[in-house]
């Protein structure tokens, strides 16, 4: 036993040595390091990436192209019952929960910033269907049984099923999601990214 710990520690002991750099090259690896994690830390900071972690709607408002969403979410029934986690994100388990939010933040992160979305956001099947299940958690005592099983049988004409907002096309949202329907929705602004004192020495330096 105390063999195999000894070899066990010399092999880590070798893999160490040989992720140091050489004495000449050890000051340029720090500074690289530096301006990796500084740049890293910097991204993490402006894109509010820990905000995501929470159930606070104004997250959503993070992406400009949300503000529709938003704004309709709002100013709707549900704005004063639920948050946008509470409709759009699994409620079944911690797990689940977060895994499909990292997995929509990725996707969504990704479009965003290389300006992919479309002109009117569509819902995914996995969105579609982590809200159909929201609508029967939050309403299961308002729907009858056996309209339940009607939502969840397949059309007998088209062998498609049907959601809650092929009949409720207005909640919560409305009909149109674009960001030329609501130019001047009034939304939470985002906190400037550029920190005080640059932005104070950036008017300086402009003036001089």
């Amino acid at each position: 036993m105390e063999q195999s710990q000894s070899t066990n520690a010399s092999i880590l002991r070798k893999i160490l040595m040989r992720l140091i750099p050489p004495d000449k090259w050890k000051m340029p690896v720090i500074i690289l390091l530096g301006i990796f994690f500084g740049l890293g830390f910097y991204v993490i900071y402006i894109s509010n990436a820990a905000s995501y972690l929470s159930d606070d709607p104004k997250t959503c408002v993070n992406c400009h192209v949300m503000y529709p969403q938003y704004a309709t979410w709002e100013r709707g029934s549900h704005g004063r019952v639920a948050t946008c986690n509470d409709c759009h994100v699994p409620q079944d388990n911690f797990i689940n929960k977060y895994l499909f939010k990292a997995n929509d933040g990725l996707r969504h992160a990704t479009y965003f910033t290389m300006r992919w979305e479309p002109q009117v956001i569509q819902i995914k099947e996995a969105g579609k269907n982590a809200v159909q299940e929201n609508c029967i958690r939050c309403h299961t005592n308002l729907v009858h049984p056996i309209g339940l099983r009607a939502i969840n049988n397949k059309n007998v004409q088209d062998q498609t099923e049907k959601f809650c907002w092929d009949c409720h096309r207005e909640t919560p949202h409305g009909r149109i999601h674009s960001l030329s329907s609501t130019p001047y929705a009034n939304v939470p602004q985002l906190k400037p990214v550029v920190p005080e004192w640059l932005e104070k020495f950036t008017h300086q330096e402009n003036k001089n």
